[in-house]
């Protein structure tokens, strides 16, 4: 009955729930619960200044979610971004159906616009190289950074399988590491013998036990990768790292840990590795999802042609000429 009567506040007393069945029940990573815990956030702000009060989630109807949309394009949103706040819309929905507190979805008849398909962007292997080189491995904290630097590029982990691996999960002599992806699906990896050698590295410095070490319940396996204070590295410390290398490194792009997994997986298919084994090493539950890097690779082909191939360079050079008349 406390759930019940949770429920039927409002909307925004229902999104916590959602998110513990999100975290609980699907395992779902997360980056992705932040995700849809801010998009909800948004749309349960909006309802609350377009009705004057709280809408309870039985309440909301077509006419608040499309005025919702309106106050989106009048944001100047991306059609990608309006797309997924569609999205947790309806996912909420689907839980308060299967928790038998709405009969509907009020998004459920609204339909996603048209988004450009955009290609993962990725690093090239230059600049890759030169990434992995740039923590000083002299350190706990740089021997850690380069660690998972190599581990996120050379296996192309989710930043959030990266933060959750524990010390069992890692197998230097066998080059091995056990990943729980997601919905709580396992994989065992391979990691490469310089993700192997930085692994080890990092593990030597690192000191003895923590206060944080003491406080782990008994049994309770310790985190691979640990800030300074002896505690998990979050998805965020592993972001606000990358972005200290991005300026370290003089880089002229952003990039994210995400950008290391798509170019493990340009990479690998640049240099003959077959779909499948793409498929099992990101840990894809569709081949689809990983068949978006064979248009990664016939653009970089395209652009290669272009440049180089005589009959593509004709009427690059053609322009010059008639600006000279």
């Amino acid at each position: 009955m406390a759930r019940e009567r949770e429920i039927s506040g409002g909307l925004s007393s229902c999104r916590e729930l959602f998110e513990n069945y999100l975290c609980n029940e699907r395992g779902t990573s997360e980056h992705t619960v932040r995700a849809y815990g801010l998009d909800l956030e948004d749309f349960d702000a909006f309802l609350t200044e377009w009705a004057g009060e709280p809408v309870p989630p039985e309440k909301v109807d077509a006419v608040a979610v499309r005025s919702y949309l309106g106050d989106l394009y009048r944001r100047g949103l991306q059609s990608t971004t309006v797309n997924r706040r569609l999205s947790s819309i309806r996912s909420l929905y689907r839980f308060l159906r299967r928790e038998g507190k709405s009969d509907g979805d009020p998004a459920g008849e609204m339909p996603s616009l048209n988004a450009p398909r955009q290609l993962p962007t990725y690093l090239s292997v230059d600049d890759a190289a030169r990434l992995m080189e740039l923590p000083d491995s002299a350190t706990t904290e740089g021997a850690r950074d380069k660690a998972i630097l190599e581990i996120l590029y050379g296996s192309g982990l989710r930043v959030g399988e990266l933060t959750a691996l524990d010390n069992p999960d890692i197998d230097l002599s066998q080059r091995l590491i056990r990943v729980k992806g997601k919905g709580k699906k396992e994989r065992i990896i391979p990691i490469t013998k310089r993700a192997a050698k930085a692994t080890e590295s990092y593990l030597s410095l690192m000191p003895g036990p923590s206060p944080a070490d003491a406080k782990r319940p008994s049994g309770d396996p310790s985190p691979l990768f640990q800030n300074s204070r002896g505690r998990r590295m979050t998805t965020d410390g592993v972001r606000r790292m990358l972005r200290s290398y991005e300026k370290k490194g003089g880089f002229s792009f952003h990039f994210t840990p995400h950008a290391l997994r798509h170019s493990a997986a340009t990479h690998l298919l640049e240099d003959g590795a077959d779909l499948r084994s793409i498929q099992e090493l990101l840990g894809h539950s569709s081949l689809s999802t990983t068949q978006r890097y064979t248009q990664v690779n016939f653009a970089h082909l395209q652009a290669v042609y272009d440049d180089s191939h005589p009959r593509a360079r004709v009427k690059k050079a053609a322009h010059p000429a008639k600006e000279s008349r």
